[in-house]
């Protein structure tokens, strides 16, 4: 009997939420025998797979992602699904029992959104033993970032080259590699402390004027819909200081 472990990678985008979407997910087959052999008599195949959506959001971006994922994985395989939505880890190793339970009803007594493909995902990690592990978005994962380029490629429309074939051949030869690079991981935490902090200020820009606002919605006001716009909230004087500099010679 065959005892094949597959791993996965995924990863939806979507511009606007709703809007134009695209979905993503890479997946690494390990199976016994073959023409490519490993030490340990293992070989490994590479399938990319994508899709388009015109208008859709991006936790139903992340979902079809995972879905087709595990979709190309044959009954009976062992799979390692990595994704960076925790959406979609609490969903279907926690909050789909007390879904199916109720009749896809939450318990605020609203229906399951995006019930549809929560079903089919349930459906087909069926007799599949899958591990769902959480990895951080653009920190430098490899097969977090080849996910991101291909989901953004679709949701802009862009045509996209995916890849089936041996791991040998495949570009990204090191894709299973879930290391990840912690400058960005600290640039990431960084942006996350400073979109919660209180603000000091707003600055905008608008065909070169540079303004202060004490409020968001005053900001929004000006830059909503004003081409080619750029805003950012300052902590500090100083910091708004900064802004206004960067924005000053940009």
């Amino acid at each position: 009997m065959k005892n094949n472990h597959s791993t996965i990678f995924t990863d939806g985008s979507s511009r606007g939420n709703p809007g134009p979407g695209g979905w993503a997910c890479v997946v690494v087959k390990e199976e016994g025998g073959g023409k490519v052999e490993r030490g340990d008599g293992k070989t490994r195949g590479v399938v990319e797979l994508g899709g388009h959506e015109k208008m859709t959001t991006n936790n139903r971006m992340e979902l079809s992602a995972a879905l087709n994922g595990i979709m190309n994985i044959e009954v009976g395989s062992t799979v390692t699904v990595f994704t960076d939505s925790s959406y979609v880890i609490n969903g279907i190793t926690k909050w789909i029992h007390g879904w199916k339970r109720n009749g896809w009803i939450t318990k605020t007594k609203d229906e399951v959104l995006n019930r549809d493909l929560w079903e089919k995902i349930d459906a087909a990690a069926a007799g599949k033993k899958i591990t769902w592990k959480y990895v951080g978005g653009h920190v430098g994962i490899v097969g977090n970032e080849r996910c991101d380029h291909i989901a953004t490629d679709f949701a802009d429309g862009n045509k996209v080259d995916l890849y089936s074939g041996l791991l040998a051949n495949y570009d990204l030869p090191n894709i299973m590699d879930i290391s990840f690079d912690e400058s960005k991981m600290a640039e990431k935490k960084s942006d996350s402390s400073r979109s919660r902090a209180k603000a000091y200020s707003y600055v905008s820009s608008v065909g070169g004027v540079i303004e202060t606002h004490h409020t968001w919605a005053e900001c929004e006001k000006r830059v909503k819909g004003a081409k080619g716009a750029k805003y950012r909230k300052s902590l500090s004087l100083g910091d708004e200081a900064e802004i206004i500099k960067e924005f000053g010679t940009l």
